[in-house]
């Protein structure tokens, strides 16, 4: 079985980068696929946008586990998949679902710090009998924790 986990933004390409660089997963790369759409006319031009350098769709962009397997004619992830979509309006609530990070490090001020330096924010410190961890948001706002 393999999933996805689709969020809603206002800048998929960015939300795509950010994820990737957090989660040490990979930024699919659908130029392939775009190519042979627009030779058959099959998907439009405006459709489409260059994305350092690489065709790229305006309104979606994906992030793939790296281990694993994925389409390699369309580089779209056959596993573990996190697919941002461009959607008009913006964030106004938290968060009915959210990324848990368990960093691999001892450190969880190296991971915030690390994490900072990608776009996120530190919204507050949870300190509770049960644990403690860190809420953080993406750049656009949307919250994940981090333990």
């Amino acid at each position: 079985m393999h999933w996805k986990l689709v969020v809603d933004c206002a800048d998929p390409h960015a939300q795509a980068a950010f994820w990737a660089a957090a989660l040490g997963y990979a930024e699919e790369d659908h130029s392939g696929l775009i190519a042979t759409l627009l030779a058959a006319g099959a998907a439009p031009a405006e459709a489409t946008l260059t994305v350092r350098g690489r065709a790229a769709w305006r309104d979606l962009a994906a992030v793939r586990h790296p281990e694993d397997p994925h389409d390699p004619a369309s580089d779209t992830g056959l596993g573990r998949r996190i697919l941002f979509q461009r959607v008009p309006e913006a964030k106004t609530v938290k968060n009915r679902l959210h990324i848990d990070l368990h960093p691999r490090t001892d450190s969880r001020e190296a991971e915030v710090a690390r994490l900072t330096s990608l776009g996120a924010s530190t919204l507050r410190e949870v300190a509770q009998p049960g644990g403690s961890w860190v809420v953080m948001s993406d750049p656009e706002g949307n919250e994940f924790c981090v333990h």
